[in-house]
Order: C-alpha cells, then sequence, then structure tokens
C-alpha cells in the first residue's frame, strides 16, 4: 500500500511539475525573445484603438498603383517565413503588408503559442486589421478597390473571419484554416474565396473542409477549394521550398492565379479552374455547420 502510494504521489508531483514549467516557460520565452518583431518590420501603421500596429511592408518595383494584400502571420507571430512570402507577392506586382497582429508576440515554442492565440480577443484582431486596411487603402500606389485578405493557419481562420468583418474585401485567400461559419454568414463575404488544405492534416478533417466548400455553395459565394492529398498541415512552408517542383509550388502558383484572377485582370470575376488536387470526387454534400464544433488553437481562437 505504501509503495503505491509513493507512486501516486511521485506521479501527480510530476504532473504538477510539468504544468509549472510549462506556465513558467511562456513569460520565459517571451523575456528571451523581446525585438523579435522588431527586427523584422519596416512599418507603423497608426491605431485610433490601441497601440500602433508593426508591420512589414513589400512593394514591387514598378510604378503603381498596384492590387494589394494583407498577408496574416500563423500562430507562431510575424516570422521571417511571412515577409519572404510577402517580398515573393510584391514580385508578382501586389503592394503587401504583413501586419503583427499579436502586438509584439512571437514565438518558435508551442505552449507559447497556444497562449498566444488563446488569449486575444477575435475584436481586438478586427481592429487593428481595420487600422492595416485604411493605412493600405490610403497609399497612392494602391488602388483601393482591389485590395484581398489571406493567411496562413491562424492567419487563414483570421482572414475569412474578418472578410466577414470588413465588406470591402475584395478576395479571401485561406491557406489551412477553419472557422465555424454557417451558409447564412457566407453569403455576407464581399469577394471570391480560395481555400488550400491538406488531405493529411489532422487538425481540419476533410470533413470540415467538404463543410466549408458546401456552404459557399450555399451562399453563391465564387470559390475554388483545393486539397493537396497526402499534405500535412501548414505544409506551404519556405520561399526555397516553395520554389521547388512539388504540392507547395503548386499551391503557390494556385494562389498566384487567383489573385491575378480577382485583383489584376480587368475583369475581376472569379472562375474557378476546376484543378483541385482533391484524392476523391470533390466535395460531396455537406450540411453541417463550417468547423462543426471543433476549436484547435492550431488554426485559430
Amino acid at each position: 500500500m505504501r509503495i503505491l502510494r509513493r507512486i501516486l504521489i511521485w506521479g501527480v508531483s510530476g504532473i504538477v511539475g510539468l504544468i509549472l514549467i510549462l506556465a513558467l516557460s511562456i513569460p520565459i520565452d517571451a523575456l528571451l525573445g523581446g525585438g523579435r518583431v522588431d527586427a523584422l518590420t519596416n512599418t507603423r501603421v497608426s491605431n485610433d484603438n490601441g497601440p500602433e500596429i508593426a508591420a512589414y511592408v513589400a512593394r514591387p518595383e514598378t510604378p503603381g498603383p498596384h492590387p494589394a494584400v494583407i498577408m496574416i502571420h500563423e500562430w507562431w507571430g510575424l516570422k521571417a517565413e511571412i515577409t519572404e512570402k510577402a517580398n515573393a507577392l510584391a514580385q508578382e506586382g501586389y503592394v503587401v503588408i504583413a501586419p503583427d497582429t499579436f502586438r509584439g508576440n512571437s514565438t518558435s515554442w508551442i505552449p507559447r503559442a497556444i497562449y498566444q492565440v488563446s488569449s486575444i480577443p477575435p475584436e481586438q484582431v478586427n481592429s487593428d486589421l481595420d487600422a492595416v486596411f485604411t493605412w493600405l487603402a490610403s497609399q497612392p500606389d494602391v488602388q483601393a478597390d482591389r485590395i484581398a485578405v489571406m493567411g496562413f493557419c491562424y492567419g487563414g481562420r483570421t482572414s475569412l473571419l474578418y472578410s466577414l468583418h470588413n465588406n470591402q474585401i475584395a478576395a479571401t485567400g485561406i491557406f489551412y484554416g477553419m472557422a465555424t461559419v454557417t451558409p447564412a454568414e457566407l453569403a455576407t463575404l464581399p469577394g471570391p474565396v480560395l481555400g488550400i488544405f491538406g488531405g493529411s492534416d489532422t487538425s481540419i478533417p476533410i470533413e470540415e473542409v467538404r463543410a466549408l466548400e458546401e456552404g459557399l455553395r450555399q451562399a453563391s459565394i465564387p470559390h475554388q477549394i483545393s486539397i493537396y492529398d497526402g499534405q500535412p498541415h501548414a505544409f506551404v512552408t519556405s520561399i526555397e521550398a516553395i520554389g521547388e517542383t512539388g504540392p507547395q509550388q503548386d499551391a503557390w502558383n494556385e494562389l498566384l492565379g487567383f489573385l491575378r484572377q480577382t485583383l489584376q485582370e480587368a475583369d475581376t470575376s472569379f472562375v474557378p479552374s476546376g484543378n483541385q488536387h482533391s484524392p476523391q470526387d470533390a466535395f460531396a454534400d455537406a450540411t453541417t455547420l463550417v468547423g462543426l464544433a471543433h476549436h484547435r488553437f492550431v488554426c485559430g481562437w
């Protein structure tokens, strides 16, 4: 009996110790990571409802005005992988702004990433993005009526939610992000939607992707949803990987085609290409709400 009691005490003590270590690791990571975002940004956006918003802005070399893109980071916060993608899009003829929606917080430590996403109010994010949109639309080299929003993971989810909030968004790009949204809510989207998902993404089941496609269809929103067979969550990573032949390059090229059609061409009405990379017949009937009842830290609030 004493042995069993000791084992139980050791087990409980170990669990409590692990919880304490994880809890302490969050502020420690914050202290060690001070200045990460400042080192990446080159612009400060004034904000009537909070502190200035740090952002990275990339511009084409050719004179404007140009269409523009708001690019939202993953749950890690603003990192070099995002600013590199912003530079790549700028080379395609877009003014790109990548704002820091976590107000200075950035990490590579999963516990802190979870804390960042779970502790930030959605209303604050939308308010900050309103300031970013207003600033971007006021730039002399930007076509104010041709601004898209896109993002990765948390940023993909945030892009969808922000497009529901701001009816001036011309197009929405979602890279493996999901939100609980009804077809009636989707009907208020102001423009076309591109969704890129991994067929082996364990955080976003294929059924949820099908539900998103069905919801967009019911809402009569022009869209293209592509599932890349065998790809995990967050499979579009570095610029180097995008430059190599394979699914990352295919997904990036699909984004470029979507933005070209919705922002650059004289007729910006969107016609899906039909190249959906789906492992089976695309998107059988699904009547459940988008996102079902799942609330994953990896993709949103």
